[in-house]
């Protein structure tokens, strides 16, 4: 299964597609401290990274033509500042918006199908609009804009839709939080996927395979969690509001919920020894990046992660991290930030993943970053309907 993959930042939804099977045919990222991580994994002989043709580029300039036979499979997460509750909300209008960069590629690639990743705030209301386009143009991308705008090539999709023509490419867009797909991680995203018409009749859209009541069952019914991870009682943290609601609603059904337990962030880097504190040079058995950064502190609303649950959302900053981001949580309320190390474990990276750098730039890549296991979870889905003959 051949794929190309655009805006890859440092590779994160990639890893989690080449774990579904896919192979890629072009790996494109413009920033070029994330192109060098890319490249930095490449030549280490990390898992994955080793085989990818990676193209240090921006994708406006990319010529698909040369890529060079048939492409199973485009993805990638358009750059979010536009669309980004933080940012200025400029949507189409931002200079950053690189949707049409992704229209292009499944234009002129014709993908036996698609998949793009993008922050929360594209759904909503207020860009309404535009995801109608964005659906629409993605069902029928060969539908060149001919106008001067997109809102006016938007009714013209409109008309094309009434029609009753078959689409290309049957096309779902729907929000998630990567915790429910096994990511350690509270990350709520929008995700855009599609199938080519000749390849599928549908497109199926994976359900969640975690959940928080089965955290709650694990944690506060059968205590297998506390169990597995050698937590005493005097040891566990005080139930939640939250976990109190859940419980009372699994005591009334009194049976376990299907889905896996959430991924906490005692699942994912529990295992790792205690950070190092020092500035000198790691000792031999310590893992790279996993040293103390100081100034770790929380503000009302933004209190950071506790260890039994998942983390909430990496975030990225030019400048560091705002206060109560990226930041843990102990017992007695000691806070501190996750290491480099810690934020590669949330995202599903390998443990030899390497980012250079010490802060800065290694958080602005991993805040950005998909998580693997959501690139997984879809990328299987996808590999599954291509590989199922249309009826």
């Amino acid at each position: 299964m051949r794929s190309i993959e655009l805006f890859a930042g440092c590779g994160g939804l990639a890893f989690g597609l080449a774990e579904a099977g896919f192979e890629h045919a072009l790996v494109i990222e413009n920033d070029p401290h994330a192109s060098a991580t890319l490249e930095k994994n490449k030549l280490r002989g990390v898992r994955h990274f080793a085989g990818w043709p990676i193209k240090a580029n921006d994708v406006r300039e990319v010529k698909y033509a040369d890529v060079g036979g048939e492409v199973d499979l485009v993805a990638g997460g358009p750059p979010c500042q536009p669309f980004s509750i933080g940012g200025k909300h400029k949507g189409p209008s931002d200079p950053r918006n690189m949707w049409p960069e992704a229209i292009r590629a499944v234009r002129e690639l014709q993908p036996k199908a698609f998949l793009f990743e993008n922050v929360r705030g594209l759904l909503r209301p207020g860009f309404g609009d535009y995801l109608s386009f964005l659906r629409l143009q993605l069902q029928w991308p060969s539908l060149k804009n001919s106008t001067k705008g997109w809102r006016d090539h938007l009714q013209v999709l409109k008309k094309r839709e009434k029609s009753g023509a078959m689409p290309s490419y049957r096309v779902v867009i729907e929000g998630i939080n990567a915790a429910d797909y096994g990511a350690p991680q509270k990350r709520h995203r929008a995700i855009i996927l599609g199938v080519r018409s000749d390849v599928a009749d549908e497109v199926t859209f994976p359900a969640p395979t975690h959940s928080h009541e089965a955290l709650v069952w694990s944690q506060h019914v059968d205590e297998m969690y506390w169990d597995r991870h050698k937590i005493s009682a005097r040891a566990r943290p005080a139930m939640t509001a939250s976990d109190e609601a859940v419980l009372q609603r699994l005591q009334e059904q009194d049976e376990p919920p299907n889905e896996l337990p959430w991924t906490t962030v005692r699942d994912a880097i529990g295992d790792l020894p205690a950070p190092s504190v020092s500035k000198k040079s790691a000792a031999p058995d310590e893992p790279t990046n996993h040293r103390l950064h100081p100034g770790a502190r929380v503000y009302e609303r933004h209190t950071g992660s506790t260890w039994d649950e998942p983390a909430k959302a990496l975030k990225a900053g030019d400048h560091g991290v705002p206060g109560g981001e990226n930041v843990l949580v102990g017992r007695g309320g000691a806070v501190r930030y996750f290491t480099i190390r810690e934020m590669t474990r949330l995202q599903g990276l390998p443990d030899d993943f390497d980012i250079d750098g010490n802060w800065k730039n290694p958080i602005k890549q991993l805040g950005n970053a998909v998580p693997v296991h959501v690139g997984h979870i879809f990328g299987t889905v996808l590999r599954q309907a291509i590989q199922k003959p249309a009826s």
